[in-house]
């Protein structure tokens, strides 16, 4: 079924953490709730393309300060978002969505290599993506990986899953009196450090012109509403004169 929705194609990043039980593991009900939200949306005939982080088994800058190498911490944790990938793609094709690991380290007894043009088929194909591995480089995050493929896949749109519905100026799970954001222009993300995305990522963003969607994932049908055009979270785009 294809229905007239605001995206066609879309690039959904979501953390390692979102998979696990208070943020660490994974958790098979969670795992089969998320590929239930996404089917909602493919069901619409959106294309997706996805990318999941691997914090809920590793986090590289956090081994590196233990005095592991970073370089060498990075490369597990491009691992652990492979091993994320490959459970999601179960859950996906168990709910009956056709599927493609594509990994930026070549592991071809495991998923295919990211290569731009098969991807792009895949999509078309009316194939969910799964893009492992972030971008296959130590120091760069797996929010700069989904920045980076969002742009290589032409996405319309990067949506970051969180556990809030939005930006807010300060942790709203702290701070009940934080100020959460319906819009921001990449400067005053970059400016005001918010902490949505790394610098880096938000920059590819900005010079790419890739608008950037932050909602909360555990809203039930918000992932559905976003393609309907409705305003579930904070839109990172150009022309915001002012924080609203």
């Amino acid at each position: 079924m294809s229905v007239e929705t605001k995206y066609r194609r879309i690039l959904l990043k979501l953390s390692g953490e979102a998979l696990g039980a208070q943020g660490s593991g994974i958790d098979a009900e969670t795992v089969r709730r998320i590929a239930g939200e996404v089917k909602r949306v493919h069901e619409l005939g959106v294309e997706i393309a996805m990318v999941i982080g691997g914090g809920n088994m590793w986090r590289g800058a956090d081994a590196a300060a233990t005095g592991i190498d970073r370089g060498t911490a990075d490369y597990v944790g491009m691992l652990a978002t492979v091993m994320n990938s490959l459970v999601m793609q179960d859950a996906m094709e168990k709910v009956g969505i056709t599927t493609r690991v594509q990994t930026a380290i070549e592991m071809p007894p495991v998923a295919e290599p990211f290569i731009r043009r098969r991807a792009v088929r895949h999509l078309e194909k009316g194939r969910v993506v799964i893009l492992a591995a972030g971008s296959g480089n130590p120091f760069f995050t797996t929010d700069t990986a989904a920045a980076l493929r969002a742009v290589e896949l032409n996405a319309q749109v990067l949506l970051k899953a969180t556990k809030v519905d939005g930006i807010y100026d300060d942790d709203p799970m702290r701070n009940p009196q934080a100020r959460r954001f319906s819009d921001l222009s990449y400067m005053q993300a970059l400016n005001m450090g918010l902490k949505v995305m790394d610098s880096t990522a938000l920059s590819l963003c900005k010079d790419n012109n890739m608008p950037i969607m932050v909602f909360n994932l555990h809203q039930p049908g918000a992932l559905e509403a976003i393609m309907h055009g409705e305003k579930c979270g904070t839109l990172v785009s150009t022309d915001v004169k002012e924080p609203v």
